[in-house]
């Protein structure tokens, strides 16, 4: 007798196998765009091509183990699991990079920011001001941690959403 069965995996499996892989990918990015000076620029980005392809690479896998099927709403759980592990990760990233590697990140980054406002012209010197001192309280303590995971979670989300409308694909009711 044959064994017809193929192995089936777990939406949270495949979510966590790619989350770390996706987390530790952005986190080999984010040091190449520091240790280049590109963090500032608009090709920092790319993190974000990283999330969504860890995401259609989670939703192979999971096909391939489940006949080719998967439902929108596994997708979705997919896609937000990948996203927090990959989210725990660039937090736990972020944390190290800002106490340990460049504790200097605070300042340049909003050195970074007030260089940005002056060029535009359009903001006092106390609008400057006021909109660095909103900037600093959140990029400074726990916000900026947390910040990281929820964000890299909610961006995963919405790729989720889009990803997973091409990606599905239903099981037929009469099989």
């Amino acid at each position: 007798m044959e064994n017809t069965s193929t192995s089936s995996v777990t939406t949270t499996s495949v979510g966590v196998r790619y989350g770390i892989l996706t987390g530790i990918a952005s986190v080999i990015i984010s040091l190449v765009l520091y240790a280049t000076n590109l963090e500032q620029s608009p090709v920092r980005w790319i993190s974000m091509l990283v999330l969504a392809g860890g995401i259609v690479l989670a939703h192979q896998l999971f096909k391939q183990h489940n006949n080719g099927f998967m439902s929108y709403g596994q997708g979705l759980g997919i896609g937000a699991v990948v996203g927090a592990v990959s989210g725990l990760i660039s937090g736990v990233y972020t944390f190290i990079y800002s106490q340990f590697i460049n504790p200097d990140f605070l300042s340049i980054a909003l050195n970074k920011a007030r260089a940005d406002m002056e060029a535009r012209g359009n903001l006092s010197d106390e609008q400057i001001e006021q909109g660095l001192q909103m900037s600093a309280k959140f990029m400074d303590g726990p916000f900026l941690y947390i910040g990281a995971i929820l964000g890299t979670l909610f961006f995963a989300f919405l790729f989720a959403l889009v990803i997973s409308a091409f990606t599905k694909h239903k099981r037929p009711e009469f099989e």
